[in-house]
């Protein structure tokens, strides 16, 4: 994984806009169980092809496909993996629970989405025999982008982890929830060394580390929730064991929407756990107002030394446009606090299309978001250099 080490590097989170006829036949073949068409192939490939380009544009150091093949972050795994069916309800959210009205505006909002609240569940032993589609997603990938004039710096690939699976396709199978989180560590390991044999960073989505806090974990207690943090982190760490860390960034954030989040753990509570992880960079939201202020931390809880830092300094759930000089200087109050400059790679809060209809930002907002992410690292770096 390539330091910051002549200038602030930029990224993003993952996810990004897919065009209409992509969303609805994605959303199509979740509702069918079905393989793919010819014309969602043909869609995939055009729309990753277009979704490099455009990240090219706007100045991403470190990309990927955006995920354009998956109906969603998490529950594209339900197309993948044998032992899925049928469908159950996801807990609410504390958010929800505590503000109806927000939650009837976030239902209309998601009127015709991807299955997010209500998912499949699994049904029988997890198994991932068939890695058809994720080679395919890989190898597309590194063919298209090793076709443009541009490059990217590096490239990676997103995957769902143990834990958010686990918290999002209820269990109706196993006989414990870290039975369940195991068989799953065990099976999507595939994945994961699929994806770094491809020559890929690994980026490990893992929104349950805090996320679920106040949704799959609500009824705990913090120290019980605390202890599932570390059970979902060693499930990770086992999943990974053939992968070198400095070739795995792992994702952890809130939920990807607008919110009160009032209901958030603190990053304080979950910080050091997080450190228990095996991996080389961590991805954090920073720029959202119930997260901003929490880069302070790094003075209390330093980042390992073999860590890389990759804060988001860009919202991913609002329209505005962030300024430059607004993003730079996230980015430099946040080098300040780790103390190392090298070690910041500057990025988005979370991903832009997480799940297929359920996008809250406009697509030519997203690119202005990116661009402005490129301008205001690059005024850090004539700050920090």
């Amino acid at each position: 994984m390539k330091k910051s080490d002549n200038r602030i590097l930029t990224t993003h989170v993952g996810s990004l806009p897919r065009v209409p006829e992509l969303r609805e036949l994605l959303k199509e073949r979740e509702k069918t169980s079905g393989a793919m068409s010819t014309r969602l192939q043909t869609l995939i490939e055009t729309n990753v092809s277009e979704a490099i380009s455009k990240q090219l544009q706007a100045g991403i150091d470190v990309g990927n496909n955006g995920e354009q093949p998956r109906v969603g972050f998490s529950t594209y795994v339900t197309a993948r993996m044998e032992g899925f069916g049928g469908e159950y309800p996801r807990p609410t959210s504390l958010d929800l629970r505590d503000f109806p009205d927000y939650k009837k505006l976030l239902e209309f909002k998601r009127k015709s989405s991807s299955r997010v609240n209500v998912t499949a569940s699994v049904e029988s032993e997890i198994k991932y025999h068939n890695l058809s589609e994720s080679t395919q997603e890989c190898e597309q990938f590194l063919r298209l982008s090793n076709n443009t004039s541009a490059s990217f710096t590096d490239r990676f690939m997103t995957a769902a982890s143990p834990g958010i699976i686990a918290t999002t396709m209820m269990n109706k199978y196993y006989d414990s929830h870290e039975n369940y989180v195991t068989a799953l560590a065990r099976e999507m390991r595939k994945e994961y060394e699929l994806i770094h044999d491809h020559g890929l960073i690994l980026q490990l989505d893992c929104p349950d580390l805090a996320m679920e806090r106040s949704r799959f974990f609500q009824d705990l207690s913090i120290k019980e929730f605390q202890d599932k943090v570390s059970m979902h982190i060693q499930a990770i760490n086992d999943a990974v064991v053939n992968i070198p860390p400095e070739y795995i960034r792992l994702h952890v954030c809130w939920g990807n929407t607008d919110s009160p989040h009032i209901h958030d753990v603190p990053l304080q509570d979950i910080l050091p756990l997080l450190y228990e992880a095996k991996v080389g960079a961590l991805s954090l939201e920073l720029a959202n107002p119930r997260h901003q202020h929490e880069y302070k931390l790094f003075k209390m809880h330093p980042l390992p030394s073999s860590m890389l830092l990759i804060p988001g300094v860009i919202d991913s759930t609002i329209n505005y446009v962030e300024h430059p000089e607004v993003v730079a200087d996230r980015i430099c109050q946040i080098a300040e606090s780790v103390g190392d400059r090298t070690r910041i790679i500057a990025s988005t809060d979370c991903g832009f299309g997480t799940f297929s209809g359920t996008e809250a930002v406009a697509t030519s907002v997203v690119w202005a978001k990116l661009r402005v992410l490129a301008d205001g690292a690059e005024l850090a770096s004539q700050r920090l250099w």
